[in-house]
């Protein structure tokens, strides 16, 4: 066991789907991807041995129309979590779709780098995918108080005040 007392995964994969969009242009995005998403899984996925995540790379179109059917709203998103919940076979814990024109005009309004804006929707969606949620503030805190840490980890700026959080919590 890790000297945190915290239980690691014996088998974590994330699987890239391109459905949609041109991806290609975004050097690296399997990278970019993989670590982010086992970051999010080291600092939050306690309790399971195997898990496997899919990430759907689409468009802001296939992502509408996944939004309506599921949530109702007929407009694209930037990054939708699809949890399979308990008892899935071989560990899988879901599905993450992105919309890439919602990404990149987002990470445009922001002024940020593209790329961190990915990796903070990744480990948005991995965080989903444990059971996570904003529903409630206090819900909302914990989930951005994870996601600042982890994107800290990996050199990314805390996306709620673009500042780079650095030491630890207590």
């Amino acid at each position: 066991m890790p000297a945190s007392g915290k239980a690691r995964a014996s088998v974590f994969e994330v699987e890239i789907v391109e459905d949609d969009g041109d991806w290609a242009r975004v050097g690296d995005i399997d990278s970019l991807i993989d670590n982010a998403a086992r970051a999010a899984f080291e600092a939050a996925g306690d309790g399971h041995k195997t898990a496997i995540v899919t990430v759907a790379l689409s468009s802001d179109a296939n992502v509408a129309a996944l939004n309506e059917r599921f949530r109702g709203k007929a407009k694209p998103t930037n990054v939708l979590s699809f949890p399979v919940g308990n008892g899935a076979p071989g560990g899988q814990l879901g599905d993450i779709i992105m919309a890439l024109e919602t990404l990149e005009r987002e990470a445009a309004e922001q002024g940020i780098p593209f790329e961190h804006h990915l990796q903070h929707l990744v480990v948005h969606g991995v965080l989903h995918l444990l059971g996570y949620d904003h529903e409630t503030a206090a819900d909302a805190e914990r989930m951005e108080a994870i996601e600042i840490e982890v994107l800290s980890n990996l050199g990314v700026a805390n996306p709620y005040t673009g500042a780079l959080e650095t030491g630890t919590k207590d």
